[in-house]
């Protein structure tokens, strides 16, 4: 008879994608931790649960070889089950049985219950707000809806992650109560779309609602917001940014393109000259807010004419943050139907064209700080210095505040106020007051 087995079973989950991706681990893990696994997160495990992402051609490309590279240590022996989940699974899950079969199980965004059960557990429904955080303890993602109604025609979030679904307020204010508990200081709330927060539940946009009730949350002393869509954007938001302090005078809204051809063929549902009205409003509204956006270049049909209308654009606007992508010509997306006619050399060219201006932007900015002093939160020490954030970044993509550590100590976690002493195009140097 066969005694219990030396290997300890323990689940490592992986995480790839975006911070939607990390949320949906954290909560598989506070599930597993709730039903007595042991769970560890991008650590040494003999169980592995893969979170992928489906997004674009480099997120597809990176869970593949992630899937790839754990089904070779099953197959070596180090692994004795390999689980698949998340986006990539949900959109190509009868391509991936049949391209890696040597995976234990595939499961959807959805299957969550499934997924569990795969692993000995059961889905605990009473655990509403309890995850297991993998992101430093001060700060901490915040899903307020699931999935997407915009018809975006290059994007297959839909697809992936179905219907726009309202998280209800009690349920994030319950969340985000657990969560100060823990230590957390900063929320950040994330969904494909915050603008259409409400809509399904309250018959109304009712981010600002949302909003009023979270800053009530003892502990939280900021909140910033992901992914605002600008077509039909809650003006009360800005009302709310302006009244509570805890509030981040900080916007993320992707916006994609400018030129009015390529924005219809995006069916983003607005026009150059909305949006630009749209960006001249936040500024008089909230003066000093930092926005940050998204562009994405090369999308087909895409001319010179098109591009310069866009390069002119992000001169003119001095957009506090920006990244910029190459389009990803994506199956079932309504603009898989146009010829994706622009060559990669082309589309990489024009991003580091649009990345060029927007590093003379930031640094013309930053050198705008040096000489005063801001509120920052330390997020980590990394060699030398410890790293810490303005209320006008967000963590792994906006500008960092570093702090010799040779001469300053500070804590990891603590709010403390920074003198900026000198600043490059992404980075700002400082010593605590």
């Amino acid at each position: 008879m066969r005694t219990k087995s030396l290997k300890k079973n323990k689940i490592n989950v992986v995480t790839l994608g975006c911070s939607k991706n990390v949320y949906d681990s954290e909560v598989l893990m506070g599930q597993l931790k709730a039903n007595g696994k042991e769970v560890v997160h991008e650590e040494e495990g003999n169980i592995v649960v893969i979170n992928t992402c489906g997004f674009i051609a480099n997120a597809k490309e990176e869970s593949v070889n992630t899937i790839l590279d754990f089904v070779q240590k099953k197959e070596a022996g180090k692994v004795d089950k390999v689980f698949v989940t998340g986006c990539l699974s949900e959109r190509y899950k009868p391509d991936l049985e049949k391209e890696i079969p040597n995976v234990d199980e595939y499961f959807g965004t959805s299957q969550l219950p499934n997924l569990l059960k795969a692993l000995g557990a059961d889905y605990k429904h009473e655990l509403i707000g309890e995850r297991l955080t993998t992101t430093p303890k001060n700060y901490a993602y915040l899903k307020i809806a699931e999935g997407c109604d915009r018809p975006c025609s290059f994007c297959a979030i839909p697809l992936m992650r179905g219907k726009h679904k309202s998280t209800p307020i009690e349920e994030l204010v319950t969340e985000a109560e657990k969560l100060s508990a823990k230590g957390v200081k900063e929320l950040i709330l994330i969904a494909q779309d915050l603008t259409y927060y409400g809509l399904d539940l309250y018959k109304k946009r009712n981010l600002a609602g949302l909003l009023k009730e979270l800053v009530k949350v003892e502990g939280i002393e900021w909140i910033r917001l992901h992914y605002a869509f600008p077509t039909g954007f809650p003006m009360d938001v800005l009302d709310v940014m302006n009244k509570e302090p805890k509030i981040c005078n900080y916007l993320d809204i992707p916006l994609q393109h400018i030129s009015d051809a390529i924005l219809k063929s995006m069916r983003r549902g607005t026009t150059q000259a909305k949006t630009t009205k749209l960006l001249q409003n936040f500024r008089a509204e909230v003066p000093n807010m930092t926005i940050r956006t998204t562009l994405i270049v090369g999308y087909p049909g895409e001319t010179e004419q098109d591009f310069e209308t866009l390069k002119q654009w992000v001169t003119d606007m001095r957009f506090e943050r920006l990244g910029c992508f190459t389009y990803s010509h994506e199956e079932n997306t309504y603009a898989y139907n146009l010829e994706d006619d622009i060559p990669e050399d082309v589309k990489q060219d024009r991003a580091n064209q649009i990345m060029e201006i927007q590093s003379q932007i930031s640094w013309e900015l930053n050198q705008e700080k040096i000489g005063k002093t801001f509120k920052c939160i330390i997020d980590r020490k990394e060699g030398n210095y410890f790293i810490g954030r303005t209320e006008f970044d967000s963590p792994d993509v906006d500008n960092e505040v570093l702090i010799d550590a040779t001469k300053h100590y500070v804590k990891q976690g603590e709010f403390i106020d920074v003198k900026i002493n000198e600043a490059a195009d992404f980075d700002l140097y400082g010593e605590p007051v």
